[in-house]
């Protein structure tokens, strides 16, 4: 894998950050203030990654429109309680960024968060100026679509051959597939090793600091 990549996209939440706990609780939390059952944590788990609203569509396909909307409101709400520092993320991530900086690679971000919400999660984790561009879930098409890889791609005039995304999630992988890109998995954030092999990933990491000497 050396000398393979010139860019290399991240997934945020649960790849960088250590906020896939949270965000989980949020969700229940959110549910039952809205009447609907806590989801299991697992479940939780698997609709991180894609936009908000579609995470709540999957998780309450039942429930009408009034209240999902109201159960995302309540989420996000919830979510923004906790301040984020760099304490926040993953050990030797910031360091691993910087490192990458410095050796000329070019960085970016495909989230399923809101613009807003990267952006103040970006300056809070002390990233700013870290990445050439970003793309979230309220600018372009939730993953899995290949549309936020497909933006960056051309926007950074990059090719796909030279792209890699790294991502702890199914979606993340999936939408590396479908945009035709290489991608390394991550085990610290929703899925295990065994489902996120099932996508093809070059490597299956613990975590994405293992990186750091491998490309």
């Amino acid at each position: 894998m050396k000398n393979r990549f010139d860019l290399i996209i991240f997934d945020w939440d649960g790849t960088l950050v250590d906020s896939i706990d949270w965000i989980v609780q949020c969700i229940q939390h959110a549910a039952v203030q809205h009447g609907c059952p806590a989801p299991e944590q697992q479940a939780a788990k698997n609709v991180i990654g894609l936009s908000l609203e579609n995470a709540i569509a999957a998780l309450f396909p039942l429930v009408d429109t009034d209240t999902r909307l109201k159960i995302a409101e309540h989420y996000g709400q919830q979510f923004y309680l906790r301040q984020i520092s760099q304490d926040d993320l993953f050990p030797g991530v910031y360091d691993m960024l910087q490192q990458f900086k410095q050796a000329g690679f070019r960085l970016a971000v495909a989230t399923g968060k809101k613009s807003t919400g990267l952006t103040r999660a970006i300056e809070a984790t002390g990233l700013t100026g870290l990445f050439c561009t970003t793309r979230c879930s309220d600018q372009t098409a939730s993953k899995p679509n290949p549309l936020m890889i497909d933006e960056i791609v051309a926007e950074l005039g990059v090719s796909k051959q030279r792209t890699l995304m790294v991502g702890d999630s199914v979606h993340d992988l999936q939408m590396a597939l479908n945009a035709q890109v290489a991608s390394v998995a991550v085990t610290c954030g929703t899925h295990s090793e065994m489902t996120l092999k099932q996508y093809q990933p070059l490597r299956c990491l613990s975590y994405p600091t293992e990186l750091l000497g491998i490309i």
